[in-house]
């Protein structure tokens, strides 16, 4: 790579960043991406991110408006139904909440997250004013008011009317750029792995509670003939660790104990990965010349398919002040209109997904009544229902 100037350099190339590059490319932007690893695209490779995503309705459409989600189609899995069982009582009441009672798309797809960077490149192959340039990073950034001037790690200098930082939870350019974070450590930790079952999953993403946090089941497209879904166990930090550690008989047990056997018995279809689960908002979503986007921005737990839905969001966001005003890319008035569009949102999801993973924690017999008759409220009073799907589609 050569020093140079472009419209757009973005400070990371995982999915947030990736999608970045592409949005603002298929806008007519030039734009570089940059980051330090490579992107893994076989589920099986060492470094594979196997995590998926939910991408709920509005995010398929972002994806679609840009020309990503044609890509990922076929390892995409409809998620019609959530189901919600508190597993913690004598008796296992399933609570369904069907997207067909509030639209005719499901309330979005899974993706793996491997698949999906898989489906990325193969959009970025497309733009000829998009450069990605992965093994490389950003060492340093130095602001003014036309221009952000990045030095990358392998010399480079970079000109850009818009710095975009994508570049994680520990994100250096905010740290560059001095802007604080506000950050809570919930003692937990998420393991996430895929698994498969005898029972088909008839596109019913499952909900677990008992204490220590959700076991989420969530549809996969079938693996080897056999029907499969990702899941996400959230478990305080200790438990979780043992259970990291286990042979896989006996984790494949514990899995089908903890899953009530909604499925039938579980047994891993790939590694275990473990990722500790904080919340974190920064004090604001830019600086001089500068946007910060998904969890540069923001970090919440892996409830409800709020994550990197809000990173699209962002990306949305910021693409459309960015179409409406070419010229006024990177200045102060399209960097103080993005933060406005987002920040309040961000907070109150935040809020929300934080006070329902305290809820989801709970081990004390009386706050766990009080989660199954919430539960069972939000369920049955039909316009909370209808609300709450809404939210769950994402139009909320």
């Amino acid at each position: 790579m050569t020093d140079g100037t472009t419209d757009v350099l973005i400070s990371g190339g995982g999915v947030a960043g990736l999608t970045a590059a592409i949005a603002f490319a298929d806008a007519g932007f030039g734009v570089v991406c940059v980051d330090p690893t490579p992107p893994v695209t076989d589920r099986n490779a060492d470094g594979a991110d196997l995590r998926t995503t939910a991408y709920l309705q509005p995010g398929n459409s972002f994806l679609d408006r840009i020309g990503v989600w044609p890509k990922v189609t076929p390892h995409a899995a409809p998620l019609q139904v959530m189901r919600i069982l508190d597993a913690s009582g004598a008796t296992h009441e399933p609570h369904d909440f069907d997207a067909a009672d509030v639209s005719d798309a499901p309330f979005g797809y899974n993706v793996g997250n491997w698949a999906m960077r898989a489906g990325l490149l193969d959009r970025i192959s497309e733009l000829p004013n998009l450069q990605f340039v992965p093994g490389v990073a950003t060492q340093s950034v130095l602001t003014r008011t036309d221009a952000a001037h990045v030095t990358l790690t392998d010399g480079t200098k970079v000109t850009a009317r818009l710095l975009i930082a994508a570049d994680g939870r520990a994100s250096p350019t905010r740290t560059a750029l001095g802007i604080g974070v506000q950050r809570h450590d919930f003692g937990q930790t998420a393991l996430t792995f895929a698994v498969s079952h005898a029972q088909p999953h008839q596109n019913i993403s499952t909900e677990v509670h008992r204490s220590g946090g959700p076991f989420t089941l969530v549809p996969l497209p079938d693996l080897g003939g056999r029907p499969c879904s990702a899941v996400v166990w959230m478990e305080r930090a200790a438990t979780a660790k043992t259970l990291h550690t286990m042979d896989e008989a006996a984790f494949n047990a514990a899995a089908t104990e903890r899953s009530a056997g909604v499925l039938g018995d579980l047994h891993l279809a790939s590694r275990r990965t473990a990722w500790p689960i904080i919340s974190q908002l920064a004090d604001r979503f830019y600086g001089e010349r500068t946007a910060l986007v998904a969890e540069a921005a923001h970090v919440v737990p892996p409830i409800g398919a709020q994550g990197l839905n809000m990173s699209l969001a962002d990306i949305e966001a910021l693409l459309d002040l960015a179409q409406d005003q070419p010229d006024a890319l990177g200045t102060p008035a399209m960097l103080q209109a993005y933060h406005a569009a987002r920040y309040t949102d961000v907070a109150l999801r935040k809020a929300g997904v934080g006070l329902l993973n305290r809820v989801s924690m709970q081990g004390n017999p009386l706050a766990q009544m009080a989660r199954r008759t919430g539960a069972k409220l939000l369920h049955d009073v039909k316009p909370i229902r209808a609300s709450l799907m809404r939210l769950g589609i994402g139009a909320g």
